[in-house]
């Protein structure tokens, strides 16, 4: 009779869980075309004007998110700049083949791969977050095709510990699914908000962040099993590729909080810094990890200041 009742609850709880994932996808629908790479199928959205001067911006959202959290810094600079915003492979409506294909060095050459199917050889890339890690690597794979980065708190070096105990539960074959179907969607409806609060301390969190930025899409169960396996398999790709940075030839701006609890300043912007020949580093004081909510101009008059010399040195060399 209890192995009956479990049974029926389980099947209850995927049944609502489809029916949220449908509820969901209906509210926050994709808003750009969809391009296909090897191994994956990536949402893109263009913003501002093709033939704006000076190498296109690509932003990269971090982990727990999607490209809409990119958004409103983007907004900021179209009216001079072309901007590229992806959602992650698995991410947003981006998909993924394998929820294996979890590493920078993978997704970077997804990216790289879409970024050429619309005519982008050359970008500055813009990368908060888990994405630093990314942008990073995509600097040292594809060297003549990152012109600048931009890193927003970015994730660059090993810390202590791991990635949290539900991301390696989830990350678990059988098990992990099975719960991603089951209990992750109305569970992360409840602390989704608090979620969300707690990444932006200390400053306060938007009214309508939940809403603008379509967090809620987190909760879908093949994403969420796809950022889980991101989170779990970040420690060891940046321990691989830390060793490489002071190879990185491009410009690079870091801006970072100083009172960043999600990802330490101390452990990765700093170190950072001081490896790679030619960085700017900005620490921005009492501010925590969403630094581009927190400090928009400031990042943006970053992201044109890198874009106005590349755009110089482009002009020098004709």
């Amino acid at each position: 009779m209890l192995a009956l009742i479990v049974m029926l609850a389980v099947a209850g709880l995927a049944l609502a869980t489809q029916f949220g994932v449908q509820l969901i996808q209906r509210a926050f629908p994709p808003q750009g075309r969809m391009v296909d790479v090897s191994g994956a199928r990536l949402h893109v959205v263009e913003l501002g004007p093709r033939d704006a001067a000076g190498p296109p911006i690509v932003m990269l959202h971090g982990a727990s998110s999607n490209l809409r959290a990119m958004q409103p810094l983007g907004e900021r600079i179209t009216e001079t700049r072309r901007v590229i915003l992806i959602d992650r492979p698995g991410h947003g409506w981006s998909t993924r083949e394998r929820a294996a294909d979890s590493t920078p060095a993978i997704q970077g050459r997804m990216i790289m791969e879409a970024l050429g199917k619309i005519g982008v050889d050359r970008a500055i890339v813009v990368a908060h977050s888990w994405a630093g890690a990314l942008g990073l690597r995509m600097a040292l794979d594809y060297p003549d095709r990152v012109a600048g980065l931009v890193l927003l708190a970015p994730v660059a070096y090993p810390w202590r510990g791991g990635a949290g105990r539900y991301n390696d539960v989830i990350s678990t074959p059988l098990i992990g699914p099975l719960l991603a179907h089951t209990i992750t969607l109305p569970l992360g409806l409840l602390v989704a908000n608090s979620g969300a609060q707690g990444v932006f301390a200390p400053q306060p969190m938007p009214a309508d962040f939940i809403r603008d930025s379509a967090t809620l899409l987190l909760l879908r169960p093949r994403e969420f099993i796809a950022n889980a396996r991101d989170l779990v398999t970040l420690k060891a790709a940046v321990i691989e590729q830390a060793p490489r940075y002071a190879e990185i030839k491009a410009p690079i701006t870091i801006i970072s909080g100083d009172v960043d609890k999600t990802v330490s300043t101390g452990i990765h912007s700093r170190p950072l810094a001081a490896t790679v020949p030619d960085a700017k580093l900005v620490v921005l004081p009492d501010v925590g990890h969403m630094v581009q909510y927190a400090a928009p101009d400031r990042v943006a008059s970053e992201i044109e200041a890198m874009a106005g010399q590349m755009t110089r040195r482009v002009e020098t060399a004709q």
